[in-house]
């Protein structure tokens, strides 16, 4: 049997448990190395470069969110449709969605960066860089300017990356990522403290990364190792596909996209509550230190999301409802454990100190107190988010956009959102107030999951019939 008709096999026949594994953690190292970019260059500059470099690289923390936001919308909606695709056995539809991704992934791409670099001392405006240090405005200003129109080079690497995933070509997907990661973890150092780049060598060393991380995943293409084939007549837009596509990336991308704004709101919110620049300019680094470590912490969370996705989607464009419900339970259990690890290093000593300490040198006794503390009350109720977490990813892959959308926006803008702007007026500690926010988001979004969750697993209890859909 060929290797591509194996992995298709293997979706619809292996072990549960061993499949989700084997998915699940080339997929966690493939999400991990993509988000340490980010993570390589805050350590780096944190340890060589100070307070303002680091409050710098959190102001621009929100753009680039947006960026991948819109990859996501591309990337996650298309892989989804393969998955479902070459579950319904439509290779040529396979193959015009490989097709659109690229298109429409190259589209995007040179237009955005346009538009944020003609608007960039506005947005760093809104997201608190009036408030800042000059020195922090000049680094995210710096920076963001350097590494905007080389975000074509990533995004094509991440599409590309999902489509492996998603017709079963783990290892793949998770090589082409570590490629730029290699790449982009070697030059850094050289950059930022042997050229005596220091910000401006983090953005070129990850540049130079995407590039070669997108180059290794067409490679993978052009060798035609995969189950779909990369033509080059298919490459194009196709309206009823891309409608489809878009309708399922949607919930990822307003995911993404609330994040984002969550990330700007807190740091204008920081800003706005600052007694002074060097208060504020402390506070919007600390938050840095937490985008870091929950980079780091959340990881394998999301990473079982991806190893879970495929399976959904393979086996219930299959009508395989059964396996689907058995998924989805492997998921809960695995999810929970996940987050109740991820909750415990954030919030037991000595861990919290000791992740603050990888990003904050020991000079800065101050800014790695107040990061380890705000690091505790943020995600002191993080192990609690799994039912929305494996909800979302189950109805994005089973091709149920609406209510991915509504579970991904109740924690970002219904819960947290609100509770930034609201909390800080009831506290004589603002800056409590504005923390407190994300751990109450996380308690009242994971109740309003569980209704439509059980209800799907109804649904999946019930269902015999090949034909049987759920209405």
């Amino acid at each position: 049997m060929a290797p591509a008709s194996k992995r298709l096999k293997e979706l619809a026949e292996a072990p549960l448990g061993r499949l989700l594994f084997r998915y699940s953690w080339p997929a966690l190292v493939s999400m991990s190395l993509n988000a340490l970019y980010a993570v390589v260059d805050r350590f780096y500059i944190g340890q060589g470069c100070g307070a303002d470099s680091m409050a710098g690289l959190t102001l621009a923390m929100p753009v680039t969110m947006v960026f991948v936001a819109f990859g996501m919308l591309v990337g996650v909606g298309h892989s989804t449709v393969l998955s479902l695709q070459l579950g319904e056995g439509d290779r040529v539809g396979a193959e015009k969605t490989l097709g659109e991704l690229i298109a429409f992934k190259v589209l995007f791409f040179i237009l955005l960066p346009f538009l944020v670099y003609w608007n960039l001392d506005t947005i760093l405006g809104w997201c608190g860089g009036r408030q800042v240090s000059a020195g922090a405005y000049a680094a995210a200003h710096d920076y963001l300017r350097l590494v905007l129109f080389f975000h074509i080079f990533s995004h094509l690497a991440f599409g590309l990356s999902a489509m492996m995933r998603a017709e079963g070509a783990a290892v793949q997907s998770m090589t082409s990522l570590a490629v730029g990661f290699g790449v982009n973890f070697i030059l850094d150092p050289i950059f930022i403290f042997g050229l005596k780049m220091g910000i401006s060598g983090a953005a070129w060393a990850t540049n130079v990364a995407m590039l070669c991380s997108c180059l290794w995943a067409f490679s993978y293409y052009l060798r035609r190792r995969s189950s779909v084939r990369l033509r080059w007549r298919r490459i194009g837009i196709y309206p009823r596909l891309l409608w489809r596509a878009t309708g399922i990336g949607l919930s990822p991308f307003l995911q993404q996209f609330a994040g984002a704004l969550i990330n700007l709101s807190l740091a204008a919110a920081f800003a706005k509550w600052a007694t002074d620049d060097a208060s504020a300019t402390r506070q919007v680094a600390s938050l840095g230190v937490f985008q870091s470590v929950m980079i780091l912490t959340f990881m394998p969370i999301l990473g079982a999301q991806q190893g879970l996705a495929p399976i959904f989607g393979y086996n219930w464009g299959a009508r395989n409802f059964k396996r689907v419900r058995k998924t989805m339970i492997l998921g809960l259990g695995v999810t929970a454990i996940l987050c109740v690890l991820a909750c415990l290093v954030q919030v037991v000593p000595p861990f919290p100190q000791l992740l603050v300490a990888c990003f904050v040198p020991s000079a800065e006794g101050a800014l790695r107190e107040l990061a380890a503390g705000d690091l505790t009350l943020s995600n002191c109720m993080i192990w609690c988010i799994f039912v929305n977490v494996v909800s979302t990813t189950y109805f994005q892959a089973i091709g149920r956009p609406k209510m991915a959308i509504l579970l991904s926006a109740l924690r970002q803008f219904v819960c947290l959102l609100p509770c930034v702007w609201i909390l800080p007026y009831f506290f004589r500690d603002h800056a409590f107030g504005i923390w407190l926010a994300l751990p109450l988001s996380d308690v009242l979004a994971n109740v309003a999951t569980i209704p439509p969750l059980i209800s799907h697993l109804g649904f999946l209890s019930r269902a015999r019939s090949p034909h049987k859909s759920l209405t």
